[in-house]
Parts: structure tokens; C-alpha cells; sequence
């Protein structure tokens, strides 16, 4: 009697803890939502989880080829834009003409920028703490991404200026005014790769380029990025991908 009474209450025990603490079906519905579960969410994201020029990767020294050759002509000019809250970041999109960059004899014009943090890519292991993508298209529908990283420090300039706009943005387009992207610091050493979206569906076959100079972002700057987000995206970074032996082109202009 007293064994059947011991295995009663372990019984009872199981039961309660199964009933209130459902870790294991918490976890598997967490990876699900994920960055790993992305080819389960969507038949059309299946590449998210099985394409082999995904990005974000690691720009390792050890893998980099340098290139003499002009890395790109930028030919930027001031637009309207709006800013809007995507949820899962703050987008910046220019609603008229605000130039293009021309790399390999294509054209690819600007269409809009937007923030992650921490960064994405990152140099030799080390991640920064702040990303910005500079998104292209070309009339043949092919897609330039534009990377630039940021570390704590002072502010940023381009950042200041939009600050009061980023505070506080809802879910739909507000409109900023003209925005300069010129004023966006860049430099002649680059990285550049074949990759992919970083979010679904997560499309192969951009080409992306990533400056080697990390610029600075302020602490006030760096959290109205991740508090003006509000659908528990405020770390919103994809993690690194398998580079399945891609090469990685270093530009240096200056040589």
C-alpha cells in the first residue's frame, strides 16, 4: 500500500509540473519562430534555412582576396522620405529619386535604409552594435545592400538629424522631409560578397558591400532605435551564416 501511495503522488507530481512548466513544447514553438524555424513558417522561405549564399556572414581576413579596381561610383542626392516602424526595425524610404550606385557597370538605385542592432556582419568575430543597410535596386529587379557598422561613442550626424523622427514613430509612414543620403559617411575599403536578404524570404543574390571603418552611435541614439520597435524585435539580428567557402573581395581604392 505504501508503494501504490509513493507512485500516486509521483504521478500527481509529473502531472503538475507537465501542466504548468511546459518547457519542451515552449522551446520547440520559440525555435519555430525564429530565425531557424523561417523555412518551416513559409514554403517560400525554404531557402532561409537551405540556401548556401545566405547572409549574414563573417568577414574573415583569412578568406579575403583583394581587388585593384574601383570598388563603386556613388552619385547620391536629396529626396523626400518617410520613416516608418516595420515592427521589426525602422525603416527610412525615399519616395522620389535620391540617386543610385553604380558598381560593375550596373545601376542600382537607392530605395530606403533601415537599422539593426547588434550588427549583423561581423569583422573578424568581433560584432558591433549597430548596423545600417542601405538597400539598392537595379531596373533588372537585382538587389545591392550597402552595410556600414557602428560602435558606442559620439553621435552619429546622419543619425542626429532624424532622431526626433525615429522618436516615436507608429506603424505607418511619417513623413521627414528632404533626406541627404551624403550625409552618410563612407570610405574607399570595403568588403564585398554574393549573399542574401537577411529576412524572409531571405533572396539570394545580392551583392553586398560592407565598409571596413566602424563609425561611432550614441547611447541615446542606439535606444530610440530599440525602443520605438515594439513587437520584440529590439535585438534584431539574423546570426551569422555557413560562408560555404564564398570568396570575399577586399576593395581599397587608396592603393
Amino acid at each position: 500500500m505504501g508503494s501504490l501511495n509513493t507512485k500516486t503522488i509521483f504521478f500527481f507530481a509529473l502531472f503538475f509540473i507537465c501542466l504548468y512548466f511546459p518547457t519542451i513544447s515552449l522551446a520547440d514553438s520559440e525555435v519555430d519562430k525564429g530565425p531557424e524555424g523561417w523555412g518551416k513558417i513559409n514554403p517560400d522561405w525554404k531557402v532561409c534555412n537551405t540556401g548556401k549564399l545566405q547572409s549574414p556572414i563573417d568577414l574573415t581576413n583569412e578568406r579575403v582576396s583583394l581587388v585593384h579596381d574601383q570598388p563603386w561610383n556613388m552619385d547620391y542626392k536629396p529626396a523626400p522620405a518617410v520613416i516608418v516602424n516595420r515592427g521589426h526595425d525602422i525603416m527610412v524610404s525615399w519616395k522620389e529619386d535620391a540617386g543610385k550606385v553604380t558598381i560593375h557597370q550596373t545601376d542600382y538605385k537607392l530605395v530606403q535604409s533601415h537599422w539593426h542592432s547588434p550588427s549583423e556582419h561581423t569583422i573578424n568575430g568581433t560584432r558591433y552594435d549597430l548596423e545600417l543597410h542601405m538597400v539598392h535596386t537595379s531596373a533588372q529587379g537585382k538587389n545591392a545592400v550597402i552595410g556600414l557598422l557602428y560602435k558606442l561613442g559620439e553621435p552619429n550626424e546622419f543619425l542626429a538629424k532624424l532622431l526626433d523622427g525615429i522618436k516615436g514613430v507608429e506603424k505607418k509612414e511619417k513623413n521627414i522631409g528632404m533626406v541627404d543620403p551624403r550625409e552618410i559617411k563612407f570610405h574607399s575599403k570595403i568588403y564585398r560578397y554574393m549573399g542574401s536578404l537577411t529576412a524572409p524570404p531571405c533572396t539570394e543574390g545580392v551583392l553586398w558591400t560592407v565598409l571596413t571603418k566602424v563609425e561611432t552611435v550614441s547611447m541615446e541614439q542606439l535606444t530610440a532605435l530599440k525602443e520605438t520597435v515594439d513587437d520584440g524585435f529590439e535585438a534584431n539580428s539574423r546570426p551569422i551564416q555557413d560562408p560555404h567557402g564564398r570568396s570575399i573581395w577586399f576593395y581599397d581604392h587608396n592603393v
